[in-house]
């Protein structure tokens, strides 16, 4: 199992005068399924930046360690397979040539084996020289996922997985979730009832915001 875990050590976040969540100190490891739970507005994807490194928080740290070894905070991206709804891939570009494009930028080769088993498995090898801009909101959804486990990372954060999909494609993220979750580190961001089902640990983001006098 790839040892890798993340630590919140009193994570705050403000925007403006509005307090997002304070004070989160927290410790997650590889082989557990985490969620992060709250309504809209909660700070989720907020949270979810930040544990990747896409946010700074206002206050705290956010330390990874890859078998026991911190990473530097210029190499945390090489780690990470991220899908959320704000993930842009290039409209001109087909599918493939976006996969092996991202795998350039990424500085890897570019595993043709692994891109053609990928969206095998998502049912969209078949489209995968059509522009990406003729895709469906799911089909869109299915390649976030693609794009996101190219690269074998370590730890994936997985912002409202469940996004535009139906339940075929639902299922197929569940089953992602499943298999990867035994030896990575899994997050998944949530408010679906599903989502979080898959979950074997739940954050409520709510639980770390001050509470009135």
């Amino acid at each position: 199992m790839t040892d890798y875990s993340l630590h919140l050590n009193k994570v705050t976040m403000i925007f403006g005068r509005r307090l997002i969540f304070e004070e989160i100190d927290k410790s997650l490891k590889s082989g557990v399924i985490y969620g992060l739970a709250g309504s809209n507005g909660s700070g989720k994807s907020t949270l979810s930046k930040i544990m990747c490194g896409l946010l700074t928080p206002t206050k705290g740290k956010i330390v990874h360690h890859l078998n026991g070894k911190e990473i530097k905070e210029e190499k945390v991206q090489d780690y990470i397979g991220f899908v959320s709804p704000y993930l842009i891939l290039y409209d001109e570009f087909t599918a493939w040539e976006n996969l092996f494009h991202f795998s350039k930028i990424r500085g890897m080769n570019f595993d043709e084996n692994f891109a053609k088993e990928l969206m095998d498995s998502f049912g969209i090898y078949d489209r995968r020289n059509d522009y990406f801009k003729g895709y469906s909101s799911g089909m869109k959804q299915r390649m976030k996922f693609i794009f996101a486990l190219l690269h074998n990372p370590a730890f994936l954060m997985f912002d409202e997985p469940t996004s535009n999909l139906d339940n075929a494609g639902k299922e197929k993220v569940y089953e992602i979730i499943k298999k990867y979750g035994k030896d990575k580190l899994v997050v998944i961001a949530s408010n679906e009832d599903t989502d979080l089902a898959q979950c074997d640990e739940i954050i409520q983001v709510e639980d770390y915001k001050r509470k009135p006098n």
